[in-house]
């Protein structure tokens, strides 16, 4: 595992370009920092400054290059790099509260953009007239869309929001794809149709996550728990509150096993074998004794007075120092996953090693 600082301006967000060279960060503002990868170090190179409200999403296609960004300013825009520069391209996603996140699909043909609207916009480029227009998904939506991930076979869109719900839908735009064939979700699948509508998650749904396959959904919520629906044995739901901190990121890394990190600082891996199969499998965060510097008693005791009580000044023997905010593929496919990345209210981003135990 490697731990890299960004300042101390906490991270909201980050994404990677297609070969892991470069890495896009928003500090907690209106801007994304482009940094790139020299040496042991990690040097600024672009800064993506067009929108006038706090970034909270961006997202970074592999095989096209673009960048797509969203803020609480209600725009979205899609970045291309002409001759050594980002130039934004407006994106008319019709929306009068802050957008939330934002996703490529998986061919890059479009994305969606969750919001405080109550609505998911699907975005596409439209040739014709040279922009990128938006369909809304807005059935059943009651309140604010806090994450999305895309089915690998880029219609299926899974949605949690602050409603308390996890939801899947058809993102299906017949002008621009084929008719798409039956998944184990369902088989009609005109745009906007609902797939999945769990409505007990227990709290708000902060990060949804198909499996490698797509048959499989997993999602975390603000009350402690993490919950796999599984297609394959009709929509099985099956949920493990943990006694822990609220995660806010999951991720699937192989098609049994799951990573979630949040408030608790530190990722945890989860494995689901099946219905009522979901279990806690081990704290990936297990750094030296040394990694706090070696702490002197006296120091010691003016964290334990400061945060008046011993467990509290334990817990922070993670990497990072505050709340894990987002997890992010970093080699490897989704079906086996290598590293991955987080980043945190610290202002640091980790790579972190995944090893598979048989």
């Amino acid at each position: 595992m490697s731990l890299y600082s960004f300042g101390l301006e906490p991270l909201s967000c980050h994404t990677w370009n297609k070969d892991r060279t470069q890495i896009a960060v928003s500090p907690n503002n209106n801007v994304v920092n482009i940094y790139e990868k020299k040496g042991k170090d990690w040097v600024k190179i672009h800064e993506l400054s067009e929108h006038s409200g706090r970034i909270t999403g961006i997202d970074w296609a592999p095989e096209s290059n673009r960048i797509v960004t969203c803020a609480s300013d209600r725009n979205a825009y899609v970045w291309t790099l002409k001759d050594g520069v980002w130039k934004p391209t407006l994106v008319l996603v019709r929306i009068n509260r802050a957008a939330t996140c934002v996703k490529w699909s998986p061919l890059e043909n479009k994305f969606a953009l969750g919001s405080g609207a109550r609505l998911i916009s699907v975005c596409y480029f439209e040739e014709e007239n040279d922009w990128w227009l938006s369909k809304h998904i807005k059935k059943s939506v009651r309140s604010t869309v806090l994450s999305l991930d895309w089915h690998p076979n880029n219609i299926l869109l899974a949605a949690g929001s602050a409603d308390l719900q996890c939801r899947v839908f058809s993102a299906y735009i017949k002008d621009i794809e084929d008719k798409p064939g039956p998944t184990a979700w369902g088989a009609k699948m005109p745009f906007g149709e609902v797939l999945l509508e769990h409505k007990d998650c227990g709290g708000w749904v902060h990060s949804v996550s198909f499996s490698p396959s797509g048959d499989q959904l997993a999602w975390v919520a603000h009350n402690s728990s993490i919950t796999v629906a599984d297609a394959t044995q009709g929509k099985e739901v099956t949920q493990l509150t943990v006694d822990r901190l609220p995660l806010l990121s999951v991720l699937y890394v192989s098609p049994t096993e799951i990573v979630a990190a949040g408030h608790d600082c530190c990722p945890y891996q989860f494995t689901y074998k099946g219905p009522g199969a979901l279990e806690f499998v081990k704290k990936l965060d297990i750094p030296k004794q040394s990694s706090k510097g070696g702490l002197s008693a006296m120091q010691l005791f003016q964290n334990l007075d400061k945060r008046a009580s011993e467990e509290e000044s334990i817990d922070l023997k993670t990497l990072h120092q505050n709340s894990i905010t987002q997890l992010c593929v970093v080699s490897g496919e989704k079906a086996k996953v290598e590293k991955y990345s987080s980043v945190g209210l610290d202002g640091a981003m980790v790579i972190w090693d995944f090893k598979t135990h048989d």
